[in-house]
């Protein structure tokens, strides 16, 4: 029994490093970093709306729809673009049919997008 358990020892370590390492990462960040905000630290980024502080504010607050609908097209055409790599990869095994399905693949998710980009879904407002 104990034999079998000694085989787990390199991943208890390495998680054990891990785990610690983490940790110390993030307390001497915490430490070191300047904890007081300021005016361009708080001003709207990439996110397209203001910058809050959750004791103050209510954290079930609303959202825009926009945000929503921009990011779960993102998400649906990045995880569709995944599907490109292990297609080239695999090209010269699959052949002609590979070929074939991957481009009717490709010119759906074409369709799609073009058809996104004529409701202006991907405007931002």
């Amino acid at each position: 029994m104990l034999r079998d358990l000694s085989s787990y020892l390199p991943i208890l370590v390495f998680l054990g490093l891990a785990i610690g390492l983490a940790v110390t990462l993030m307390g001497v960040s915490w430490l070191r970093g300047k904890q007081a905000p300021y005016p361009a630290k708080q001003s709207p980024y990439e996110c397209g709306f203001d910058a809050f502080d959750l004791p103050q504010d209510n954290a079930r607050g609303r959202f825009d729809i926009q945000f929503y609908v921009v990011s779960i097209l993102f998400i649906i055409f990045d995880i569709e673009i995944i599907f490109l790599f292990p297609w080239a990869l695999a090209l010269q095994k699959i052949g002609w049919f590979g070929f074939s399905s991957m481009m009717i693949f490709l010119s759906v998710l074409t369709i799609g997008f073009i058809y996104e980009w004529k409701k202006g879904a991907l405007e931002w407002h």
